[in-house]
């Protein structure tokens, strides 16, 4: 068995976030003061953005807590929020109706990000992963 993950230099940080009101501010707190920790300085705001969507989602649409993991590599940043909830999100849902919300996957494409669900018992984690800088592929050459 084989599993894909960041390299043991790869700068990650993960916290558990307790689910209430003020969760995705802190969400969005903590992850812009990760990445200038990092020195990522390149699309900062996309990033928090991208986080507040995911993390608000997770508040939204669970009971519980929730994970939010960063990890960079290669010029590109992971941002994985895993819930208790083993409902997927409707990926092809676009806002409209009368049902709140609905914005969040439109804005992570537009933004770039490339988003994957991956279920698990008793949950699912949700990977965006946005590319802050350009990386060793980036020059069209392979």
């Amino acid at each position: 068995m084989s599993a894909t993950a960041p390299s043991p230099a790869a700068p990650r940080h993960a916290v558990d976030l307790p689910r209430g009101l003020h969760t995705p501010a802190v969400a969005r707190h903590i992850t812009q003061r990760w990445l200038e920790t990092a020195e990522q300085t390149g699309r900062v705001e996309d990033a928090v953005l991208i986080v507040s969507e995911l993390v608000t989602n997770a508040v939204r649409h669970t009971e519980a807590s929730c994970q939010l993991a960063l990890s960079l590599q290669d010029g590109q940043l992971d941002i994985a929020v895993a819930d208790h909830s083993e409902d997927l999100p409707e990926i092809d849902r676009h806002a409209g109706g009368t049902a709140p919300g609905g914005f969040g996957i439109n804005i992570i494409e537009q933004l770039g990000g490339h988003m994957t669900v991956v279920p698990g018992l008793g949950g699912k984690t949700v990977h965006v992963v946005l590319r802050l800088r350009p990386g060793p592929d980036a020059s069209g050459s392979e």
